[in-house]
């Protein structure tokens, strides 16, 4: 199903499409930033809530939010002072979080319209060019992100990108989720798992130091479950780290699972990335309001974002985001949804 959503300031139209499956999971997205606006999946007793944190107006995305459901790019997370050599030839890039450049800059891909094709009932693909020289990098990059409900209770978001010149890229998406479907609870009860042995520490500004740490010992040890809340008191304000998981590039593997008792919702994350950025929602201060009127408070949703490294342009020993002409880039990222 396709309706309008709202009008930008230019005159365009965003539209707003629903993906439904024989299950009752159901998805609206915007072409607007790419963002999943709602998604109803069932609990263990069949009760349908939206698990994603965010609005029912295009007012509200267009305004100042933290990225909520959004696609980021070009570059998910963090560059150092929003600079970079690449060629012999330094880069500025746009800054927006203090010092540096995060997701994509002051206009990444979460703040643009992308254009829309319907394929199916249950699949949508976006499409958008990113001009040489937008928000300082170089070169034309043009992407697609297709998004694909499948009956297996999967959502299925797949990037592909080419580029006339050699440019950093590094996309992700960027949903809160709250698998109890309201966000007046915290998340700090889910059990979560994430299948990494080590993580990038980073310095107070969340920069990665260039070190790969074992997680063993540490608050950020999720190799078994354990609730988000029961160490995080412990990490200098909150989980915003990226755990390296050791994906080879040669497929998809399980980055991350979360359980929810009192729901019995379940999430997996499947990616075919070599990182995933875990965020536990440290920066939400009740300022919003979701469209139920609910105050978006400090914990009310949690982020997992399959990804390369942070800064990666700026440390040699991470694995590279340098996309080059004649190559493709493709990223997977793979939500399953269940209930026990």
């Amino acid at each position: 199903m396709k309706e309008e959503f709202g009008q930008l300031s230019d005159g365009q139209t965003a539209h707003l499409f629903t993906l439904t499956n024989e299950n009752g999971i159901e998805t609206k997205i915007t072409n607007y930033g790419g963002i999943i606006v709602s998604l109803k999946t069932p609990d263990k007793d069949g009760n349908i809530e939206n698990i994603v944190l965010g609005f029912d107006d295009l007012d509200s995305y267009l305004g100042e939010h933290p990225y909520f459901g959004a696609l980021i790019g070009r570059y998910g997370n963090r560059i150092e002072n929003g600079e970079f050599e690449l060629g012999g030839t330094e880069y500025q890039l746009t800054v927006n979080d203090g010092d540096h450049h995060l997701h994509g800059g002051t206009k990444g891909f979460d703040k643009v319209l992308w254009d829309a094709e319907i394929i199916n009932d249950n699949t949508l693909k976006l499409s958008y060019t990113s001009e040489d020289g937008e928000q300082g990098y170089p070169g034309r990059l043009d992407v697609t992100a297709t998004y694909i409900l499948t009956d297996n209770d999967e959502l299925r978001l797949e990037f592909e990108a080419t580029t006339d010149q050699a440019t950093p890229v590094n996309l992700t998406a960027h949903s809160y989720f709250n698998l109890t479907g309201d966000p007046s609870n915290t998340i700090l009860n889910h059990e979560l798992k994430i299948h990494a042995d080590s993580y990038t520490p980073v310095t107070a500004d969340l920069i990665p130091t260039g070190e790969i740490k074992p997680v063993e010992g540490t608050p950020f040890d999720f190799t078994e479950f354990k609730t988000i809340g029961s160490r995080i008191e412990n990490v200098s304000g909150g989980y915003d780290h990226n755990f390296v998981t050791d994906n080879n590039e040669n497929g998809i593997s399980l980055q991350a699972e979360v359980r929810e008792p009192g729901s019995g919702r379940t999430l997996n994350v499947l990616s075919t990335e070599p990182g995933i950025q875990f965020y536990s929602g440290n920066f939400l201060d009740g300022k919003l309001t979701n469209r139920d009127g609910i105050e978006l408070e400090k914990y009310s949703g949690f982020c997992l974002e399959p990804q390369h490294f942070p800064n990666s342009p700026n440390e040699p020993n991470f694995p590279s985001t340098i996309l080059n002409p004649g190559e493709t880039y493709r990223n997977v990222i793979v939500y399953e949804f269940g209930a026990k």
